[in-house]
């Protein structure tokens, strides 16, 4: 995940990459193999792999990819303890290095990773955000799509709530050339569409055996070209929530106004009352992830 999301980076052009990794050779392998794809992709970017936070210094944006894969079986829950204790220890060296940068947590469980961040790294709630409702709306956006023979360009859709099982596609607000795709096709398919979307992760991880990849990582590559290039995208992403459609203390995927500053605004519509209880079950279930962190892994509140 991180290699993939440094090569997007890389092939843009617009940004020097640092790989950080603990096994050593292999961040140092990875960067050297990737910057020497520049001369053919027309990128001057930098890449450098390291061992130590310490090269990262300076970083206007950093990653967290750290982290133990899904594997069959397992949920996105079932990774909390194991990956808290890895994101802590990444996030405090990328804070000895980088006194304000913008923070893209991914690591799953996703929402509670971003809220530890948030909490380890003491910045201010905008300049933390986490890479999910832009992957699952793009789920969303390719299995309308698919159905519908049209191009995914044409296909817009919005996802909300937590990266897991309690997401909450809006089927209402889904469009494809600008008509309604409740108006395109039927209720039935839709609900096998909405299925499908929140089972899209555990799907891949049964076929290939470990986490996705390439379609996350180019959901990072939308939200970093929207911080470094300060284009003010709506996009929806995961942020922490201080009143936001009635819920306080907790990472949930929203649709954020994305810039140079991080999160710039969240941007609240109204919900019908199926939708808006479908949220606050998502958000329950994120923060009984909170309260492990708590509880078992001593996260202070």
């Amino acid at each position: 995940m991180g290699a993939t999301c440094a090569q997007r980076l890389a092939e843009s052009g617009y940004a020097n990459v640092v790989l950080v990794d603990i096994v050593p050779g292999v961040p140092q392998g990875k960067a050297l193999d990737i910057l020497q794809s520049g001369p053919l992709l027309h990128s001057d970017s930098r890449v450098v792999g390291s061992n130590s936070y310490e090269e990262t210094g300076g970083s206007d944006l950093v990653i967290l990819t750290a982290g133990a894969p899904r594997r069959p079986g397992m949920s996105r829950d079932d990774l909390v303890l194991t990956n808290m204790e890895i994101v802590r220890g990444a996030v405090k060296e990328v804070m000895k290095y980088s006194p304000s940068p913008i923070i893209i947590a991914v690591t799953n469980p996703l929402d509670a990773m971003a809220y530890l961040a948030l909490k380890i790294s003491g910045l201010p709630r905008g300049q933390v955000v986490g890479m999910s409702g832009i992957l699952d709306t793009a789920r969303f956006r390719t299995f309308l799509a698919r159905e519908l023979g049209v191009s995914v360009e044409d296909v817009q859709a919005v996802v909300l709530g937590g990266h897991g099982d309690s997401m909450v596609p809006l089927p209402r607000l889904a469009t494809a050339g600008g008509i309604p795709v409740t108006q395109l096709l039927p209720p039935d398919k839709l609900s096998r569409i909405v299925e499908r979307t929140v089972k899209a992760g555990a799907e891949i991880v049964d076929l290939l055996k470990t986490s996705a990849y390439y379609a996350p990582a180019a959901a990072v590559l939308q939200m970093a070209e929207a911080i470094l290039l300060d284009k003010k995208r709506l996009l929806p992403c995961s942020a922490y929530l201080d009143g936001e459609y009635g819920l306080e203390d907790v990472f949930l995927g929203m649709p954020v106004k994305l810039g140079r500053e991080g999160i710039e605004q969240i941007v609240e519509f109204k919900l019908t009352p199926e939708e808006k209880t479908a949220l606050e079950r998502s958000a329950a279930q994120v923060r009984e992830l909170v309260e492990v962190m708590v509880k078992r892994g001593g996260l202070p509140r």
